[in-house]
């Protein structure tokens, strides 16, 4: 199977909630009010383009789909969320209209393990990975887990404000 990389914003008390915004939270939007730096939107870059595939939750999926299709930049960073191809493991969703978007409703360990492709994740996504052996597993940001899975920093910097991008591999 492919490498899975997991992206989340998290803020240092654990908040993981409408980072980008549009939701309708107390805090939606707050990591634009994080300046990133040059460092920051380059990291996010590379990584959307060494990315295959997107591996999104419903929600995070409703979320793109709404916004995504309609947005432009100098870069190629909306053309290449456009057309790469994006899976969604949702037991609730009937339709993904979005351009390469395929449902996974079936078992998560099978449907997951199928894919060949590197892919970025969501929240609640992330929580059933790890449940379900699919990552590492522990008490975690992302919700209750079983056992711990050791991981090991492979790279760390600073951008912009104060950001900081944490890389780990499996120990």
């Amino acid at each position: 199977m492919g490498r899975i990389v997991v992206t989340e914003f998290v803020s240092l008390d654990g908040v993981m909630e409408a980072p980008g915004g549009g939701e309708d939270f107390r805090h939606g939007g707050w990591t634009f009010e994080i300046d990133r730096g040059e460092n920051g939107d380059r990291f996010k870059l590379d990584e959307l383009f060494e990315a295959e595939a997107q591996l999104l939750g419903r929600v995070t999926y409703e979320g793109f789909a709404s916004a995504w299709p309609t947005m432009t930049d100098e870069v190629g960073f909306s053309e290449k969320m456009n057309a790469m191809p994006k899976y969604v493991v949702s037991s609730t969703l009937k339709e993904a209209d979005w351009n390469n978007s395929t449902i996974l409703s079936g078992d998560l360990t099978e449907e997951v393990t199928k894919l060949k492709q590197d892919v970025a994740g969501s929240a609640q996504l992330v929580r059933g990975l790890v449940a379900h052996d699919l990552l590492g597993t522990g008490k975690c940001l992302f919700g209750k887990a079983g056992d711990k899975k050791p991981l090991r920093l492979v790279g760390s910097k600073t951008v912009g404000a104060g950001v900081e991008i944490l890389t780990y591999e499996p120990a």
